[in-house]
């Protein structure tokens, strides 16, 4: 049986709450409208300077700005689209959706198929958006263990027919993202797989075993690679000679700008590092601009918009499960999860918190697939709440 505990307090003997409710939930969309403006705002002051570079000097100031706000619209568009179909339907698709990941993960790594940008072999270009099929595979891997929870929910607590081909399935999805290579996708979606089976009743030494075995997996990835070490030692003392003049170059910066931006930052498009200091100032470290020129004020902005967001898509999952909904509550957990996940490692790495990681900011970053994949999976949770919401008006879904 699944284990998640059932809201209470507010509901009826039956299990719903009155009928007085809202259509859907608008402080989870306007707390996601906000970060993709705020987002799209600060892309553009931190790419404004990239013209002035060589790799850059063929683009205009807007290029950045333009491209982001027509993956916007994209994202938008795509999430209308997925907010109006049936959750029903997207857990009928859900092992389909795992299938295509894979084959789009073993395209990319096909030479004249899979674009290599510094060195990683992580994109299919599509035009004006280059798709990256990791991103797509964190909402696939998502729909899929919903489903395979609930399918497996009476033998969760088995090693070989609850826990084993789950793990089995991360571990493909896991050596074809090593491949690329893409540690940091790999480490969110292997963390947001742990929490779904958590969520979706795998017995805690079960669990335990688990969490075990992906930190010494993690661990013999990160020191058998040596350029992967240099990381983790610069990341210890970046201000070391050494390291701030190679892999600790990075994240010296990224402290740089937040103590200038001090509590209320040097003002919106005042930051220096941006200047070719930091690089991927518009994408991985975004807000170290954000911190430099907004200050901690900005930051904490950010910081209690993620809480919001990622809180709600718990409540919305709890009330879901609590109306017998098990794989709506579990995707909605899960979108929470991964949401949350990716922006505590990214923020940890811009504030020196965690090693240096190539992860964005969810809905702010520069990337196309990211954003697209963030909005659709949001409108996804949003579908759930409506759906929930419908039936404790009565009606059906």
């Amino acid at each position: 049986m699944l284990s998640l505990r059932l809201p209470r307090g507010r509901l009826g003997a039956r299990g719903v709450a009155p009928a007085t409710v809202r259509e859907f939930d608008l402080a989870l969309l306007w707390s996601v409208v906000v970060l993709l403006l705020f987002g799209l705002v600060m892309v553009y002051s931190a790419s404004i300077a990239l013209p002035d570079s060589r790799r850059f000097e063929t683009l205009r100031t807007t290029h950045h700005l333009t491209r982001h706000a027509f993956v916007m619209l994209v994202g938008v568009a795509a999430a209308t689209f997925a907010f109006a179909i049936p959750i029903q339907r997207w857990q009928k698709a859900a092992p389909w959706l795992f299938v295509l990941g894979l084959l789009l993960l073993i395209a990319v790594l096909i030479p004249g198929i899979g674009k290599v940008v510094l060195g990683a072999r992580r994109w299919i270009s599509l035009g004006m958006i280059n798709l990256q099929p990791s991103e797509l595979m964190k909402l696939f891997v998502i729909l899929y263990a919903a489903d395979f929870a609930v399918r497996k929910q009476d033998r969760m607590h088995e090693f070989s027919k609850g826990f084993l081909p789950m793990a089995f399935a991360v571990g493909l999805v896991g050596g074809l993202l090593l491949l690329e290579p893409d540690l940091g996708a790999f480490m969110v979606i292997a963390a947001v797989a742990m929490g779904l089976l958590f969520l979706g009743g795998v017995s805690v030494k079960l669990f335990a075993g688990l969490s075990a075995t992906m930190a010494l997996l993690f661990v013999s990835i990160i020191w058998a690679s040596p350029w992967r070490r240099e990381r983790i030692f610069a990341y210890l003392d970046p201000f070391d000679e050494k390291n701030a003049l190679g892999k600790g170059y990075q994240l010296s910066h990224s402290l740089i700008a937040f103590g200038r931006g001090e509590w209320f930052g040097v003002g919106l498009g005042g930051s220096v590092e941006k200047w070719h200091y930091l690089p991927e100032a518009h994408t991985d470290f975004l807000l170290a601009v954000i911190g430099e020129e907004l200050g901690f004020v900005g930051v904490l902005t950010v910081i209690v918009l993620f809480f919001w967001i990622v809180r709600r898509c718990f409540e919305i999952g709890r009330q879901a499960i609590a109306l017998d909904r098990h794989f709506a509550g579990l995707v909605a957990q899960g979108v929470g999860l991964w949401i949350g996940v990716q922006a505590f490692i990214n923020m940890g790495v811009n504030l020196g918190l965690l090693p240096t990681k190539g992860l964005t900011l969810p809905l702010m970053s520069y990337g196309g697939s990211a954003i697209l994949v963030n909005c659709v999976s949001l409108a996804i949770v949003l579908r759930v709440d409506w759906e929930s919401r419908k039936m404790m008006r009565g009606g059906k879904v």
